[in-house]
């Protein structure tokens, strides 16, 4: 989760950026911070409610 934080808070700057060669870099930036962010919920949502299902139907 830290380290998650600490690429998006990293990319953020990249992604947001008005500079000489910035749209090659925000096109780079935008996967990679979305790429994150989805990883991040996928961690601590979608997986736990899988297992809990899962585990929900082993006990039955």
């Amino acid at each position: 989760m830290m380290t998650a934080a600490a690429i998006i808070a990293g990319l953020l700057p990249i992604l947001l950026g008005t500079g000489t060669g910035s749209e090659v870099m925000s096109r780079i930036a935008a996967p990679m911070v979305g790429g994150m962010l989805s990883a991040v919920i996928l961690t601590l949502l979608v997986v736990p409610a899988c297992y809990f299902l899962w585990r929900k139907q082993a006990l039955k």
